[in-house]
Parts: C-alpha cells; sequence; structure tokens
C-alpha cells in the first residue's frame, strides 16, 4: 500500500510539474501505414476467450425474433415500403409518448442504414442494423413557410421518407403538399417528429437548427421496437406498401 501511494505522489508531482510549465509540442514528421486485417494474423486465444461468454450473450439477444414482416421492404427514394414502416412508427409512437397532437414524421434518407428487409422473422439485430444510432426521436413546433423549405430541402435530395404528409418534386422542389390531407398553410404551426441528428441541423437541415426541440429521451431504435410489439398487440405483422406519399412529376 505504501509503495503504491508513494507511485501515486510521484504521479502526480510529475502531472503539477507538466502542467504548470508552458512548454508546447508540436509535431515535426506524420507518418501513415495501412495494416491489413484477415486470417493470415494471430489469433489472441487469451483475448478470444474473455470475449466468448460476452459474444454469447449478445448474439443470443441480437437472436431474438421481435416480429414478422409480411413483404419485403427496401430502401429507396422517392418513397419505399421501408421508410413508410418507419416513418409510420416514429408518428405513432410519438403521439404515444409525448402526448400530443403530432401531424407528421419524417426521416432523413440516409438514417436508414439497411437497405433491405426481407419477409418473414425481424430479430433484434436487424432493427439495430436499420437504426444503430442513438438518435432521439423529437417534437418540433415548426411554422408552414418553413416547413416548405424543408420539404424542399427533402426534394431537392430525391425525397426522405414521411407520415402524415403527401407531396410531389418538381424541379428539386416540393409542390402540392397536404399535411394530414390538408394543403400546408403557410402560417401554421405544426408539430413534427422528427431526429434529434436532422432538428439540429445534421443533412444541412439548417432551417430547422435554432427552432426549440421537445425531447424526452426516447430513442428513435425503441420507438421502432415499441411499433412492432404495438403491431403484435392488435394482432398484425409489419405490412406496407407504396402509397404516393412522395412522387416525381414532370
Amino acid at each position: 500500500m505504501k509503495k503504491n501511494f508513494r507511485l501515486l505522489l510521484v504521479f502526480f508531482t510529475l502531472a503539477v510539474a507538466v502542467t504548470s510549465c508552458n512548454t508546447t509540442y508540436k509535431s515535426q514528421q506524420l507518418a501513415y501505414h495501412s495494416y491489413t486485417i484477415n486470417d493470415s494474423l494471430k489469433k489472441d486465444t487469451a483475448l478470444i476467450s474473455f470475449l466468448a461468454p460476452y459474444k454469447a450473450n449478445v448474439n443470443m439477444l441480437m437472436s431474438e425474433v421481435v416480429g414478422h414482416v409480411e413483404i419485403d421492404m427496401e430502401k429507396k427514394i422517392p418513397e419505399s415500403e421501408l421508410g413508410n414502416f418507419l416513418t409510420d412508427a416514429y408518428l405513432h409512437m410519438a403521439k404515444e409518448k409525448y402526448k400530443t397532437h403530432v401531424d407528421a414524421a419524417i426521416m432523413n434518407y440516409g438514417g436508414i442504414r439497411l437497405h433491405q428487409l426481407l419477409a418473414g422473422d425481424i430479430t433484434r439485430g436487424s432493427v439495430f442494423e436499420i437504426m444503430p444510432f442513438d438518435n432521439l426521436l423529437i417534437l418540433q413546433k415548426i411554422k408552414g413557410t418553413v416547413l416548405q423549405q424543408f420539404l424542399d430541402h427533402t426534394a431537392s435530395l430525391g425525397g426522405w421518407p414521411v407520415a402524415g404528409i403527401s407531396m410531389q418534386i418538381k424541379n428539386k422542389k416540393a409542390v402540392h403538399v397536404l399535411i394530414g390531407g390538408n394543403p400546408l398553410d403557410p402560417e401554421k404551426i405544426y408539430t413534427i417528429a422528427n431526429s434529434d441528428y436532422v432538428a439540429n441541423g445534421g443533412d444541412n437541415s439548417f432551417m430547422l437548427k435554432d427552432i426549440p426541440q421537445l425531447s424526452n429521451g426516447y430513442l428513435m431504435r425503441d420507438a421502432i421496437f415499441d411499433y412492432i410489439k404495438y403491431l403484435k398487440g392488435i394482432g398484425k405483422n409489419i405490412d406496407t406498401k407504396i402509397e404516393n406519399r412522395v412522387t416525381n412529376v414532370e
């Protein structure tokens, strides 16, 4: 114990000495090397043994079946079955978790990290593949003029998944926009469910950055799990279709 204390004291003394001086260091040379990792490398058997029980537990957890998908669902623009399923989940769960009216849900296309979800059982691991990030499902109250700017932005990128909204894309602009079946009102305030990433200006959504966010720490990934559970509770599987929510026009 005394030896450990002396070592700590020496370390503390050195740390004070280093931080108290004004010496700065500047690298003189940088070198980059590429290393190929393949089966030819010697395996660290001790590390593999140490990680084995954790790997088994993770694999068992991620292999758990959480629902059933009726049809093959793909990620495509301007609209897709997978995008419709996810935004339906976000819109439904935003209403449930925030206990308020929510007009629509929007998700950035790049946020969907799985390009295809095949018909059959869906596992917990598949949901993590779809949404590996800990993005939050947040609400923003957005004036119609700003919402139009945001939808124009999504149109310029080919269209993003939406729920509660229908629109057409013409000359990379959002036209004939309907919110809840009614024409977008430039003066109305709409409550929109979105990810904190986009709301903070991600994917160049700068028009949303200064708008206050309502957040309760609810993860978008958890919204997917909860929505699947909700569907199972009412005797339904995951079954979405193309509804012309976002279409291209001449």
